[in-house]
């Protein structure tokens, strides 16, 4: 190529860059002049307008996040259900013992009535010696079987010792008797301390004050509508440390929960219904706060404090309402369930009554117009009086007094 044809080439080149920049100006003049008649159509400003589709494609994007969340949401809950279910049953299944608990015995068989007349003694003499020894109350059934009375299972378990003792010792006489019964009881304090041993190895608990050893002893020897309360310890142990390790608690505060929850129910030194008792009892061994908590929450008297005290509630409830754990009969149950009923709903005002959890939670819905939102307090105070004095029933009872207010209103026919 010459240099003339590379002189015509750039100047054809220049000629159609000159083009280019003209209609490139002529364009920005028209895209300016369509914004400005946009502009003025619209009734908006260009950089309004950018907010406006911004703050539609956020809500859009929100949206679309927020149905995501939700779908998550569901997908969690459904299989957090599935997985609660497992570590349930797996904890069930890990709290399975083959520890073999002894059912407090309240009565031994003799062999015949002249063993049973050497039991009485001359003038009821032996009798006399043998309940003032023990603190039990001997009663006489017809046939060869002696019931042993009293509300301390220790006492009746010494008794039960010391009785079988001088039956097979036959030498039944006033000093022969504070003999035996002094031999067993200084042979209780060792059985005590060697169950509450046991009770505590299999519950994996060690290093315990030697006092609360033995008070876990009692266990053994303490039933709760049918259940002994060794055994009901230990599974309850075992299902709590199992869901705890699963979901991450602190397995060494479950433990000591669980073992010492039901502790109240043998001290007989203080006064109170069984969780104020323990309470009372691991504050004095200095046991920590959050274990002391756990104790305190266990029948929700108070509101939980922490993960830990909410498994130690859920362990016992397993332990305590599974099929063939208690063996309350249920006409019994039934007769306390409609007596506590019967009592909270026999106050003036009182439109319903009704029972929950074994007794141990009382709604009344009363009637609005008989009663005020003044009486509310009062009646559930009177109600509560009566219940501890007239029903039967385990822990504590919580009373709620529910008092509904309603506002109605009738449109006109039409």
């Amino acid at each position: 190529m010459s240099k003339d044809d590379i002189k015509i080439l750039l100047d054809e080149i220049r000629h159609d860059r000159e083009l280019l920049g003209k209609k490139e100006v002529s364009l920005k003049a028209r895209e300016s002049d369509l914004i400005d008649k946009l502009e003025r159509v619209s009734g908006m400003t260009r950089i309004e307008a950018r907010k406006i589709l911004l703050d539609e494609f956020q809500r859009s994007l929100t949206s679309e996040v927020a149905k995501k969340i939700r779908q998550a949401e569901e997908k969690i809950k459904l299989e957090a259900k599935e997985k609660a279910k497992e570590i349930l049953a797996d904890a069930m299944k890990h709290g399975a013992t083959t520890y073999v608990a002894e059912y407090t015995v309240s009565t031994v068989t003799v062999e015949s009535e002249e063993t049973k007349g050497r039991i009485i003694g001359r003038e009821g003499r032996n009798i006399r010696s043998f309940e003032k020894e023990t603190g039990v109350e001997i009663e006489l059934d017809e046939g060869n079987v002696i019931r042993l009375s009293s509300f301390d299972s220790i006492r009746r378990e010494i008794a039960r010792r010391a009785l079988e003792m001088l039956l097979k010792d036959t030498r039944i006489q006033p000093s022969r008797i504070e003999e035996v019964v002094r031999l067993v009881k200084s042979q209780m304090e060792d059985i005590l301390l060697e169950e509450g041993k046991k009770i505590a190895q299999e519950c994996g608990v060690f290093n315990l004050p030697t006092e609360v050893v033995k008070l876990i002893g009692r266990f053994k020897f303490r039933t709760s509508y049918g259940q002994n309360l060794a055994l009901h310890t230990i599974e309850e142990t075992k299902i709590g440390v199992s869901v705890a390790s699963e979901i991450g608690a602190d397995t060494e505060i479950v433990r000591l929960g669980c073992i010492l929850h039901d502790i109240g129910k043998v001290v007989t030194d203080v006064e109170g219904n069984h969780v104020d008792a323990g309470v009372a009892t691991v504050k004095r061994f200095g046991f920590p706060k959050e274990v002391i908590a756990a104790v305190a929450e266990h029948h929700e008297d108070k509101p939980f404090s922490s993960t830990e005290s909410v498994i130690v509630w859920i362990a016992d409830a397993v332990s305590g309402s599974r099929p063939g754990a208690r063996y309350e009969p249920f006409e019994d149950y039934v007769k306390r369930m409609t007596k506590i009923e019967e009592i909270s709903g026999s106050f003036p005002g009182v439109d319903q009554a009704i029972a929950f959890q074994a007794g141990r939670d009382v709604r009344v819905i009363v009637k609005p117009e008989e009663v005020d939102e003044d009486k509310l307090t009062v009646l559930a105070n009177d109600i509560v009086s009566r219940l501890e004095k007239e029903a039967e029933y385990a822990g504590q009872v919580k009373v709620t007094v529910i008092r509904e207010t309603r506002a109605q209103a009738t449109t006109t026919a039409k």
